[in-house]
């Protein structure tokens, strides 16, 4: 792969990228105090600083290493969690839905922001190719981290909300899986599963849904 590629590559992305992150991660540690656990108050990670969320080898080395080697074919990453004590929520089991739940949106409402950006800009005439594609990397950088996010396996989102949402006894057992559920996910990546039957799908669906979302706005600008 072209050097110049990856550069531009990474020039396009990284804005968009360290939003998605930094807003995703803001938003757990918002909701949590909200519903009464300041954990991640108290060590700094409700902030908008990229920093104290970007995880060195899941952030940065493991998606640059990734896109090198598989010619931009694979990408996988991942931030530094932010620490809640679910134990100190007001309402644990409904509480912790909410803030998983934060996330996500977050991804989502980022992803509808950066499509309204490009229309914006093809409205307003500004054809510069970089401020453009960095405006559709923005759109799908987040659709992928709102699905992705969405997976129903805990430490995902996804699977959070499903423990929070299930009887206590499927929740209870569904809560075990987290120490492994990682490797589980990645196992799933790997072998495209993900990808074809949750991925895909679902990115289709939520950028089906931003386009009739934004039809409004679409008819007034052109």
């Amino acid at each position: 792969m072209d050097i110049a590629d990856i550069i531009q590559t990474v020039a396009l992305y990284a804005l968009p990228v360290l939003f998605a992150i930094t807003v995703h991660e803001a938003a757990h540690g918002y909701a949590a105090r909200h519903f009464g656990d300041p954990t991640a108050e108290r060590l700094g990670r409700i902030t908008l600083n990229p920093m104290r969320h970007i995880d060195p080898i899941g952030t940065i080395a493991m998606p640059l290493l990734l896109y090198v080697a598989t010619a931009g074919a694979f990408l996988f990453g991942y931030a530094k969690p932010v620490p809640v004590d679910f134990g100190r929520l007001r309402h644990p089991k409904r509480d912790m839905v909410w803030v998983a739940l934060a996330g996500p949106a977050a991804n989502l409402a980022q992803a509808i922001a950066w499509a309204a950006l490009g229309y914006l800009l093809v409205a307003a005439d500004i054809q510069e190719p970089f401020f453009n594609g960095m405006a559709r990397a923005g759109v799908l950088v987040n659709i992928v981290m709102f699905v992705f996010n969405l997976f129903p396996l805990p430490p995902l989102d996804g699977g959070r909300i499903l423990v929070g949402l299930l009887p206590p006894r499927p929740a209870l057992t569904l809560a075990r899986v987290e120490p492994y559920g990682f490797f589980i996910v990645l196992a799933l990546v790997l072998t495209g599963i993900v990808s074809t039957l949750w991925l895909q799908p679902l990115m289709r669906l939520t950028a089906q849904g931003i386009e009739w979302l934004l039809a409004p706005l679409r008819w007034l600008l052109f």
